[in-house]
């Protein structure tokens, strides 16, 4: 165990809370609580602080949030409960729903005003189903602003995980669109003067947070189980044996359990062949609270996106590259092992990839995958592709062939449907129109199209000259994003239902408010740090109901 924090060299044994991770869920939890004075541990297993959340976009959705109201948008608690329960197909508690959805302004508030995390407000950035009930176009989500961690965390600052991208807010990247028009120059004095983004910057700010309120910091700290007492979950043990006494309770924010290899694929539905969160997310907070009798719920679920595998390395393991502009940039496509389109490429990603787990009965197979992305040489003079720009040597990740028919010789697929597939998209996407998969039509599909391109739809353009370009795509994920139950102040719960005295969760470790929705940008971090925060107050006995100019807690800094 590593204690960071410049005035400790050592950590005492006794707290009032010990949590468990160091994601935006554990760590609201910990600056929550920590403000109303209690004594708090982080405890983080790996090198690096942040968790998954690090490496996020960083985007919350919060419905009727006070920036939505100030700007004049005109949105409801309950048109955003109609919205998630069509998008979560009627599953998920009430309890956890009618939390996230009751607190998350309250949240929001309270993480700006008292732990100085600052946001952007994203107006125009729509829901994900605009098909469905309660949808909006625009004031659900935030994100974090460009925030100076290296001024802020001083020597701290090198242990906080990154993704390793210059730092851009989402705002930018979606005003951009493809990275050939990102001002990399400018990105680049960015980086040097220490700037983080997105969600590198939201655990930099809440990590100033813990610091400014006296929250230890610890890494290379493996909570091993946890301590039960007569009446109550009381501290944690760790990897060499040590205990940590938490005389008010444990906070589990661990993460999902996507690295545990044999464990996601007995309990998620569908075979995750990658992901792009830290190698340490492998269930431990789950296992852990399991041993004290612990109710699970939701396993089944993760964050699901169609990715790519392009040799990108996160703590010495394999992760994949999230397709965003790739696939709904005017003038790809998308087809499966048959070689025709499957699908509306510039849907959510967590849709899509739905559609990638699809299964043939009658052929004992997969029914889309292996899947590819395809594009021409015009695409990648325009847009470029992840990391890749025309004129460079083609890397080994990316299929390259003179014809459509060469190309498909080269991925296995019928050349007469690749070709009539080209064809019959070609057609349509110089008038603007998809009849095969409605692309284009929703306010969201063209929202990540390419306003400035020569076409009427900013979604559509057809394929025009070789050579042909295919870049396979796998089923993916973010992470887990099912496990501890929980109630509405994120206590979590016996296999009877029933809160185990001292023991709280958030996050990825826990079953998620929103069940297997995904209703916007940031629906993961929104719900997950409402949880938290409700965890934070809970522990500290303060209401959940925050006010700004009465701070409970004697202790309060």
């Amino acid at each position: 165990m590593r204690i960071l924090n410049p005035d400790t060299t050592t950590p005492d044994l006794s707290y009032d809370v010990a949590v468990v991770g160091s994601g935006a869920a554990a760590l609201t939890t910990a600056a929550t609580a920590a403000r109303s004075g209690l004594k708090v541990i982080v405890l983080e297993k790996s090198q690096l602080l942040g968790g998954t959340s690090a490496v996020s976009g960083g985007m919350l959705w919060v419905v009727d949030n006070h920036h939505a109201r100030e700007a004049g948008r005109s949105d409801s608690k309950a048109a955003g409960r109609e919205y998630v329960q069509a998008v979560a197909r009627g599953r998920g508690r009430t309890e956890l729903l009618d939390a996230a959805l009751d607190y998350g302004d309250t949240m929001l508030r309270f993480a700006e005003d008292e732990l100085g995390v600052k946001f952007i407000f994203l107006d125009n950035f729509p829901d994900y189903r605009q098909d469905l009930p309660g949808a909006v176009l625009g004031g659900r989500t935030v994100e974090p602003e460009l925030f100076n961690y290296r001024e802020a965390l001083g020597e701290l600052a090198e242990y906080v995980r990154t993704d390793g991208r210059h730092p851009y807010t989402m705002q930018e990247y979606e005003n951009w669109g493809a990275f050939t028009r990102f001002p990399w120059e400018q990105l680049s004095s960015r980086q040097d003067a220490g700037f983080a983004a997105k969600g590198h910057a939201l655990v930099a700010m809440l990590l100033k947070a813990c610091l400014d309120n006296g929250v230890t910091l610890a890494v290379d700290a493996r909570v091993e189980s946890l301590v039960s007492t007569a009446d109550k979950i009381g501290g944690v043990i760790m990897d060499d044996g040590t205990r940590i006494a938490a005389a008010t309770g444990v906070m589990i924010g661990a993460g999902g359990f996507e690295w545990d290899r044999e464990l996601a694929d007995s309990m998620l539905a569908s075979r995750l062949y990658t992901m792009c969160s830290p190698p340490s997310n492998t269930g431990d907070g789950l296992k852990m609270a399991q041993r004290v009798g612990a109710m699970t719920r939701g396993t089944r679920e993760a964050w699901w996106a169609p990715m790519s595998l392009t040799g990108t390395l996160r703590d010495g393991e394999q992760v994949g590259s999230l397709l965003r502009f790739e696939r709904q940039g005017p003038g790809s496509i998308m087809v499966n092992r048959h070689g025709q389109r499957f699908a509306n490429e510039a849907q959510n990603y967590n849709d899509l990839a739905r559609v990638l787990q699809s299964w043939d009965s009658p052929n004992n197979q997969p029914l889309n995958t292996p899947a590819h992305v395809v594009f021409d040489q015009s695409y990648l003079e325009r847009y470029g592709v992840l990391d890749h720009r025309a004129g460079e040597p083609t890397p080994a990740w990316l299929i390259e062939a003179d014809t459509l028919q060469q190309l498909a010789a080269k991925l296995e697929v019928p050349a007469e449907n690749l070709v009539a597939t080209v064809e019959r998209f070609n057609t349509h996407a110089v008038a603007g129109q998809d009849p095969d998969f409605g692309r284009g039509v929703s306010e969201y599909d063209r929202y990540w199209g390419d306003a400035d391109s020569d076409w009427p739809n900013p979604s559509l353009g057809p394929l025009q000259y070789g050579p042909y370009y295919a870049l396979q795509v796998v089923n993916g994920a973010f992470g887990t994003c099912g496990g501890l139950a929980t109630d509405g102040n994120g206590q979590v719960l016996d296999v009877d239902g029933k809160p185990i005295p001292g023991l709280f969760a958030a996050g990825n470790t826990t079953e998620n408010p929103f069940a297997a929705g995904y209703p916007g940008a940031g629906a993961t971090l929104g719900p997950i740090m409402t949880l938290a925060y409700l965890a934070g107050r809970a522990l500290s006995g303060a209401s959940a109901d925050y006010q700004a100019s009465a701070l409970e807690g004697a202790g309060a800094r």
